[in-house]
């Protein structure tokens, strides 16, 4: 009922218990169905969730009117988000009994912003756990957030839909699902990557490169303190397709004036070092946990089992479906093969 032509006032406990009762209706039909869900009142807690929710915000066309999805985020109206290569699909409750059919597109990022991005990373990244947790220079997130040339879409690069009868050019529904998908990024850092159709292994195994070759060639000879190329994939956190070559850089320029006497003797190749066994030892202890699980197990039931921190988790996960070892169940959930 509505009066002197306001709709009816509803409170927030109100709202919440409505969304509540939808989504255990949906989830006898959809049991892998994604809702939202907040940690409190906050938005975002992460990098990547606040990163993504303060791109939107500066935009003067967006500025005004995302605001208006805040509280139907935060009383769990988003029942089902998905994140894809350049699309993003959601359910929103709203005040009908149907929810709402959400679909917004994101262009990938530009090739030379791409290139550009790449560059400046050179040396920068240690590992993609690093990435994931925002750990690297401040100058690295300027770059990641400039304004239309950075990792993030602009307004122009993001088109979207709704099922609801609200013709505004960005309704409640949409406002709340773009703010859903900075909460999505909280709970798993590369679908930012995935959304944004961009190689996160890319880009991390060209700063690894980069730093470790530069390593190598100073060294001027290769050590049994210097891991293995072998090795880089596990001690960087990624898994590369193909290894970067970096016994050239391995390899001082040949001096004539060096003696036979003189000549520096070889050093015997070293074992696998700590530092190996424990991200063997890791990835192993994740993997078992996942095949004792044929429903799926989640991040958070992964970080109590084995202590890990989410972020090690993610770099884990991935590399291990990457691999086909694991296999994707749903949103944070993953299965044995």
């Amino acid at each position: 009922m509505s009066y002197w032509g306001f709709p009816e006032y509803i409170t927030v406990a109100e709202k919440k218990a409505k969304a509540e009762k939808k989504l255990a209706q949906l989830r006898k039909k959809r049991p892998d169905i994604a809702p939202v869900v907040l940690e409190g009142n906050v938005l975002a807690r992460t990098w990547w969730g606040k990163a993504w929710n303060k791109n939107l915000e500066r935009y003067a066309d967006y500025s005004n009117r995302i605001g208006r999805g805040k509280s139907y985020v935060r009383h769990g109206a988003v029942l089902d988000l998905r994140i894809e290569g350049g699309k993003v699909s959601a359910l929103v409750q709203g005040s009908r009994a149907k929810p709402y059919e959400v679909v917004i597109r994101i262009a990938p990022v530009k090739k030379g912003n791409w290139d550009h991005i790449r560059k400046e990373c050179q040396g920068e990244l240690r590992s993609l756990a690093d990435l994931l947790a925002g750990k690297f220079p401040k100058t690295l997130g300027d770059i990641f957030l400039a304004d239309g040339k950075g990792l993030f879409p602009t307004p122009q690069e993001i088109s979207f839909s709704c099922s609801c009868p609200d013709w505004a050019s960005m309704c409640k529904h949409v406002a709340a699902t773009l703010y859903g998908i900075g909460a999505r990024l909280d709970e798993d850092p590369l679908l930012f990557f995935t959304l944004r159709q961009a190689d996160t292994g890319e880009m991390v195994a060209q700063a690894v490169k980069d730093k470790t070759g530069d390593l190598l060639a100073r060294a001027g000879k290769k050590s049994a303190r210097v891991i293995a190329d072998a090795d880089l994939s596990g001690l960087f956190g990624l898994d590369m397709d193909g290894l970067p070559d970096f016994s050239a850089a391995s390899k001082p320029p040949a001096d004539k004036r060096t003696s036979r006497k003189n000549k520096p003797q070889p050093v015997p190749e070293a074992g696998p070092g700590p530092e190996e066994k424990t991200q063997g030892t890791a990835t192993a202890l994740v993997e078992e946990i996942i095949g004792k699980k044929p429903a799926g197990a989640t991040v958070a039931m992964l970080e109590e089992a084995t202590g890990f921190p989410r972020t090690k988790i993610y770099a884990i996960t991935s590399r291990l479906r990457q691999q086909g070892r694991i296999r994707y169940v749903a949103q944070g959930v993953y299965g044995p093969p």
